[in-house]
């Protein structure tokens, strides 16, 4: 008898299981939909923009191409590792 349940479970198996993952995914679906905030900032300017409005602003700042840093001063060597990769807004020129 324990057999025959078995055969009967492989057999019927994918025409219970889709239709109950289907419901279940359209409940989820919709209580996702219900339950989320769908808010999107769309003003915020997109980061190409950013990008180009930073490597303008940087451009801005070199006024005379021969003026170079001595390299003795070494201000370009990070004081630590933590510095190494510095995002723009952690950095100290913009605090």
């Amino acid at each position: 008898m324990l057999g025959l349940i078995w055969n009967f479970m492989r057999l019927y198996a994918p025409y219970i299981t889709v239709p109950a993952a289907a419901i279940v995914g359209v409940i989820g679906y919709n209580l996702e939909n219900i339950l989320s905030d769908k808010y999107t900032p769309y003003k915020k300017e997109s980061i190409d923009e950013a990008r180009t409005n930073r490597l303008l602003a940087e451009q801005k700042d070199f006024t005379d191409p021969n003026v170079y840093e001595r390299l003795k001063d070494k201000k370009f060597v990070p004081k630590s590792v933590f510095d190494r990769n510095l995002s723009p807004g952690l950095s100290e020129k913009t605090q």
